[in-house]
C-alpha cells in the first residue's frame, strides 16, 4: 500500500515541477509549487517525518507561497488571461480524482504509517525535542525570519508604487 502512495505522489510531484517550469504564468507557476510543497510534505510522512511534513506546509506552502502570489499580483496589476478555459476539462475530472483521493486518505489514516510508538519508546527526533533545541538554544532564526519578511514586503510595496504625476 505504501508503494502506490509513494508512486502517485512521486508522479504527481515530479508532474507539478515540470508545471512550475513549463507554463508561462507566474500565478500558475505559483499555484504548481504550491501543489509540489505539499506532495513534499506527504514524502515527509511517509519518512515518519511529521515536524517536518508540518513545517512544510505551515512554512512554504502557507506562507512563502501566499508572499509569492501577493508579489506577483502586486508586480502584474491588471493582466488577465486571454484564450479557451483552463478549467474546461478539469472539471469533470475534480468529481473522480476527489473520490480517488478520499479512498487513498481513508487507507493511509487506516494504515500504519501514521500511528505513534507505544508509550514506552522514546522517540528521539518528535516535536517535543526539535521544538526544546530551537527555542531554547537557537532562537535567533525564529527572531530574525519576521524582520526578512517584513523588509521583502515593504521592498515589494517600493517595488510595486507608482509614481505620482507620470503615466
Amino acid at each position: 500500500m505504501e508503494w502506490v502512495v509513494f508512486v502517485l505522489v512521486a508522479v504527481t510531484a515530479v508532474g507539478t515541477a515540470l508545471g512550475l517550469v513549463i507554463r508561462p504564468n507566474p500565478l500558475h507557476g505559483a499555484l504548481f509549487l504550491v501543489a509540489n510543497l505539499f506532495c513534499v510534505a506527504v514524502l515527509y510522512l511517509m519518512l515518519r517525518a511529521e515536524f517536518l511534513a508540518l513545517a512544510q506546509v505551515i512554512v512554504y506552502a502557507g506562507a512563502i507561497a501566499v508572499l509569492f502570489v501577493f508579489a506577483i499580483m502586486v508586480l502584474i496589476p491588471g493582466k488577465e488571461e486571454t484564450g479557451p478555459d483552463p478549467l474546461r476539462g478539469q472539471r469533470v475530472m475534480a468529481v473522480p480524482l476527489v473520490g480517488i483521493f478520499l479512498i487513498l486518505l481513508a487507507l493511509v489514516l487506516r494504515s500504519s504509517v501514521l500511528r505513534q510508538p507505544g508509550p514506552d519508546v522514546p522517540v528521539p527526533g518528535g516535536v517535543e525535542a526539535v521544538g526544546r533545541v530551537l527555542f531554547t538554544d537557537s532562537p535567533f532564526p525564529f527572531e530574525v525570519t519576521p524582520l526578512l519578511l517584513l523588509v521583502a514586503i515593504v521592498g515589494v510595496l517600493a517595488l510595486a508604487r507608482r509614481k505620482v504625476g507620470t503615466q
